[in-house]
């Protein structure tokens, strides 16, 4: 019987985590531009992309080409922190269940991003995701360049 598993991995920022937060909350459509070899688009399905319920379309590569839908679950504005669901696409032949939570954080002088799955397998032979954290964290690290570059200009 499968289980919910959880794998989480924060990376450090020299971002803030509110404009770290504004990116991944405001401006996901920017995303393949700060991360153009791993995301190809993201195309706003149903809402406005920005608010809970919103459903999105990614293309972005992993390897190989890979398609996801994903609903914003939740938002904590004063906590930064958004919980993406994985509702179509490739992954969820793979998962029962599939949620991703970043949480853009201050503690003390060192800014950091958390990347938490919470995710459930549809097989016991299904690997753990380690691979899809590690992409998180890189397009963060992306998202953190891209930041600093903009603020430089």
């Amino acid at each position: 019987m499968a289980q919910l598993c959880k794998l989480e991995l924060q990376t450090e920022m020299k971002s803030s985590p509110d404009r770290v937060f504004d990116i991944y909350k405001n401006k996901t459509s920017l995303m393949p531009k700060i991360s153009p070899d791993k995301l190809q688009s993201i195309q706003v399905l149903e809402g406005d992309g920005k608010s809970v319920g919103s459903i999105r379309l990614w293309t972005y590569f992993m390897e190989t080409p890979v398609v996801a839908k994903d609903k914003i679950d939740a938002i904590d504005m004063e906590n930064k922190t958004i919980t993406f669901e994985l509702i179509g696409g490739e992954v969820t032949s793979y998962f029962k269940s599939f949620k991703a939570t970043l949480q853009a954080i201050a503690q003390g002088d060192i800014n950091m991003v958390k990347w938490t799955l919470e995710y459930e397998k549809a097989r016991e032979d299904i690997p753990t995701p380690h691979s899809h954290l590690d992409f998180l964290i890189s397009c963060s690290r992306d998202v953190d360049a891209y930041l600093l570059k903009a603020q430089k200009n």
